[in-house]
């Protein structure tokens, strides 16, 4: 018999959105980020609009392949009308955001409250 995959996100879902954070607090292993991406993957696929918001709270290192797997999740988010916040990212990570110029692209929120009060503002 198949072993369960090991989930590396915990996943809260109401009707207002689906609330994801992660299991790990370095989110740098090629194995661990495609499937992230995976799973993050089949929540929007599994939605017919999604509103996703992703907590980073907790995650102390993050790799590029990291940032590109989010960029691709915002990506398929938008291509349904859905919404996809970050929040709770720790100074070193949103250094991250910053320096490649993603805050730009993707909507960062200072905590779980505010990216709520985001996605009902559209």
């Amino acid at each position: 018999m198949a072993q369960p995959q090991q989930s590396y996100l915990r996943v809260h879902s109401d009707p207002e959105c689906t609330r994801i954070e992660f299991t790990e607090k370095h989110v740098i292993d090629e194995v661990v980020i495609r499937m992230i991406g995976n799973e993050l993957t089949k929540l929007v696929d599994d939605s017919p609009r999604p509103r996703l918001i992703v907590s980073f709270k907790g995650v102390e290192h993050l790799s590029s392949a990291a940032l590109g797997t989010m960029l691709t999740v915002m990506n398929r988010v938008k291509a349904k009308d859905g919404q996809l916040r970050l929040c709770d990212i720790a100074p070193q990570i949103l250094q991250i955001f910053e320096i490649t110029k993603l805050n730009r692209v993707l909507r960062l929120e200072k905590d779980m409250a505010s990216a709520k009060a985001s996605l009902a503002k559209g």
